[in-house]
């Protein structure tokens, strides 16, 4: 109901327990509450926040204009809303180490089971865009080994993003995340690796859990979950996927209404009424007070 019984501290444990399971598992990109609850009913095993997803829906680009209170408290809301543990994308920490630090006690705080901390310049963009400019590695390693000093439980997940292979090639991605774990990361993920091989150079590279991002439209092909399986990736994400197909959705519907006076050539593609209350979960509120549902739902049908 109001909250999810599973307490963050174990959250955490179940996230380290999956990274360490010898499998690969999928996290889908949760774009508000009720959808992290929706990947939770699928059977997925833990849900994912982007960072570019807060931004876009604020109606901002992935440039760092988000805030640490704004990332912490949406992040929260959606982390309260599933038994699942949850990863967010913390950008580059939100400032210098001294503000990393605050970054993840901020976010321990939120109910969150882990972050990842990129080592891009801000303004920053979106890890599939050209042109991006990346730290120096003393820079990086600073941000990393900051958050890893600052939290409070030790289960709770610090994550390297590097994108510096866009930058000076794989063989350079290879040397950042070697020093980023030197620096204190317990997971790595090199963001736009170009296909399998790179991911298994990675892999090669380092002795601690890689994640794979397979985002849309960007320079990974969308590879399955056996393919990253068979090159030694233990988490794959898929950020912004729900977003754009409901954008997608939302966007048709407008346009049937225009062109057409109604919605009703879009109501089969809708969630049902009963569905949504079902979703939310809103028979579970007459244990307050019996005069919440005390109603007949209308049909799958509407």
């Amino acid at each position: 109901m109001l909250y999810s019984k599973t307490t963050p501290e174990q959250k955490r444990v179940a996230l380290r327990e999956m990274l360490a399971s010898g499998t690969i598992v999928q996290f889908p990109g949760a774009f508000n509450p009720l959808s992290a609850r929706l990947i939770e009913e699928k059977g997925f095993p833990g849900v994912y926040i982007s960072g570019a997803v807060l931004a876009n829906d604020l109606g901002l680009p992935d440039i760092g204009l988000t805030t640490l209170t704004e990332v912490a408290t949406r992040a929260g809301q959606i982390a309260r809303m599933t038994e699942l543990p949850c990863l967010v994308d913390a950008d580059t920490g939100f400032g210098e180490p001294m503000n990393v630090a605050r970054t993840i006690q901020e976010l321990e705080n939120a109910g969150l089971a882990g972050c990842h901390i990129e080592d891009q310049f801000n303004p920053k963009r979106c890890g599939h865009l050209d042109g991006k400019n990346v730290v120096d590695v003393d820079t990086a390693a600073k941000r990393i080994r900051a958050a890893a000093d600052a939290r409070r439980d030790p289960n709770f997940l610090i994550m390297a993003r590097t994108d510096i292979r866009a930058v000076d090639g794989i063989e350079a991605a290879q040397e950042r995340a070697r020093a980023l774990v030197d620096a204190g990361a317990d997971a790595i993920f090199p963001e736009a690796m170009k296909d399998l091989s790179e991911f298994q150079a990675i892999r090669d590279a380092v002795n601690v859990p890689v994640l794979a991002n397979m985002t849309e439209f960007g320079k990974s092909e969308l590879f399955t979950v056996e393919q990253l399986q068979s090159v030694g990736v233990n988490m794959v994400i898929y950020p912004v996927t729900l977003l754009r197909i409901a954008m997608g959705a939302a966007e048709r519907t407008l346009e049937t209404i225009k062109a057409t006076g109604t919605q009703e050539a879009q109501v089969e593609n809708m969630l049902t009424r009963a569905r949504l209350y079902d979703l939310v979960d809103y028979g579970a509120y007459n244990h307050f007070d019996t005069s919440v549902f005390n109603f007949q739902v209308p049909g799958l049908s509407r």
